[in-house]
C-alpha cells in the first residue's frame, strides 16, 4: 500500500510539474486567452478598447516627423438636446464633430482622453480600402475583376476560389461564415481565439472551405473578406500592410499621433479591425473623404477611388443598408452619405451637402439590438442637420 501511495504520489507531482511547465511555456498565450474572455465584460470593456496593446502583439507604425495636419478650432456648438442621452445610453466615450473641415466639437467621457489610441474594429477595413484604392491606381494590381487566387495562390481549392477582388471587397464573396459575436462557436469567435492564442489568421482564411452561394450573386457580410484583401495587397507588394499603410497614408495625413495594428503570433496584421488611432485621427480619414481624397491640400487617395469606394455596389438587400468596397451607405442614403462602422459602436461618418464629418468612438454592449445601428445613423443625421 505505501508502495502504490509512493507511486501515486509521485504521478500527481509529475503532473503538477508537467501542468506547471506548460502553463510557463504557454503563458502568453493563455494569459491572451484570458483577456479576449473579458475583453468585452462590462467592467473591463472601456480600459481595454483604449489599451489592445498591453493585451495583444502589436505593430507600431510611424507618423512622421512633420507637424499634425491642422483640425482648426471652430466656435463651437450647442449640439442636439437628445445628443447627451445618446451618449450615456449608447456608453460613448469619445466624439469629435468638423464642420468644414473644423472641430466644433471634441468630448470624451467615462475615464477615457484625446490621447487614448482607440480600438477601431470594422472601421479598419475603410482604411485598407483606401490603402487598396492607392495601390490599385498605381498599378501594383491590375484590376477588380482579377480573381483573388492570382495574388493568392494558397487560396486555391478554397471557398475563395473563382472570387474575384471585387466579390471580396464587397463582401459577395459567397463565403459561408457566421458573424454572430454572441454564439461562441461562430466562425468570427473562432478566429477571435486563434487570434488570441497566437495562430495564424493566413490559415484561417485558407481553411475556409463552405460556400453558400456562387462568388457576386448575394451579399453577407464576412470580416474574413477584409483579411483576404490584405493578403492580395502582400501577394501585391511584397510587403506588409504596415509597412504600406505608413508610407501611403498615415505619413501623408498627419496623424497626431503615431497608430498600431494588432497582430497574430506571425506578426500578420489583424486588418480587419486591430488598427487603433486617436478620435482625432479616425476624423482625419473621414474628413479626407469628404474631401474627394486630398488632406491638407495634398491628393492622398484617388479621386476616382473615392467616389467608386463610397458607392453602392453590393448586391444587398432591396431597402436595407447599402455596401460599397468596404464602406457602408444608409438604406436612404443622400449623396455624398457614407460611414465607416465598427462593432461596440465605432464609426467615421460622412456628410459632405453637410459638409460635416462625426468620429465616434464607443463601448456600446448594447449594439446589436434591434433598431440601435439605425438610431446611431439617425443622431449623426440630426448632429449634421443642426450645424
Amino acid at each position: 500500500m505505501k508502495r502504490l501511495m509512493w507511486f501515486g504520489w509521485r504521478a500527481l507531482m509529475f503532473l503538477a510539474l508537467a501542468a506547471a511547465a506548460l502553463a510557463l511555456w504557454k503563458r502568453q498565450e493563455i494569459a491572451r486567452l484570458l483577456a479576449v474572455n473579458s475583453l468585452f465584460s462590462e467592467n473591463r470593456i472601456v480600459v481595454n478598447f483604449s489599451s489592445m496593446d498591453s493585451i495583444f502583439p502589436n505593430r507600431r507604425m510611424q507618423r512622421g516627423d512633420a507637424p499634425p495636419s491642422p483640425l482648426p478650432r471652430g466656435t463651437p456648438v450647442r449640439l442636439p438636446d437628445a445628443v447627451d442621452n445618446w451618449i450615456r445610453a449608447r456608453n460613448v466615450t469619445a466624439l469629435v464633430v468638423l464642420k468644414d473641415g473644423r472641430i466644433v466639437a471634441d468630448d470624451y467621457f467615462l475615464g477615457t482622453g484625446p490621447d487614448d489610441l482607440r480600438i477601431s474594429w470594422s472601421v479598419a477595413k475603410s482604411w485598407l480600402s483606401a490603402l487598396f484604392g492607392i495601390l490599385l491606381e498605381e498599378g501594383a494590381i491590375g484590376s477588380l475583376d482579377d480573381p483573388v487566387t492570382g495574388y493568392v495562390p494558397e487560396l486555391r481549392g478554397s471557398a475563395y476560389e473563382g472570387a474575384t477582388i471585387r466579390n471580396v471587397l464587397n463582401m459577395a464573396s459567397g463565403i459561408a461564415f457566421n458573424e454572430d459575436y454572441l454564439d461562441y462557436h461562430s466562425d468570427i469567435n473562432r478566429m477571435g481565439r486563434v487570434l488570441a492564442l497566437g495562430g495564424s489568421m493566413d490559415a484561417f482564411a485558407t481553411g475556409q472551405n463552405r460556400r453558400r452561394d456562387e462568388p457576386g450573386r448575394s451579399w453577407l457580410y464576412v470580416s474574413i473578406d477584409t483579411h483576404v484583401i490584405g493578403m492580395v495587397i502582400r501577394g501585391a507588394t511584397g510587403r506588409s500592410i504596415p509597412e504600406l499603410m505608413e508610407e501611403k497614408l498615415i505619413v501623408p495625413m498627419g496623424l497626431e499621433k503615431a497608430p498600431y495594428y494588432i497582430t497574430d503570433g506571425k506578426g500578420v496584421a489583424f486588418v480587419l479591425g486591430g488598427l487603433n488611432m486617436t478620435t482625432r485621427d479616425y476624423a482625419r480619414l473621414g474628413l479626407m473623404f469628404l474631401q474627394d481624397g486630398e488632406l491638407n491640400g495634398r491628393r492622398i487617395v484617388p479621386r476616382a477611388w473615392v467616389a467608386a469606394s463610397t458607392a453602392p455596389s453590393a448586391p444587398t438587400e432591396p431597402g436595407a443598408e447599402q455596401y460599397g468596397y468596404q464602406w457602408w451607405l444608409p438604406a436612404d442614403a443622400a449623396e455624398g452619405e457614407f460611414f465607416a462602422r465598427g462593432i461596440y459602436g465605432q464609426y467615421v461618418y460622412v456628410n459632405r451637402p453637410r459638409g460635416v464629418v462625426i468620429a465616434v468612438n464607443a463601448a456600446d454592449r448594447g449594439f446589436r439590438e434591434e433598431g440601435v445601428a439605425e438610431q446611431n445613423i439617425a443622431m449623426f443625421r440630426q448632429i449634421a442637420d443642426a450645424l
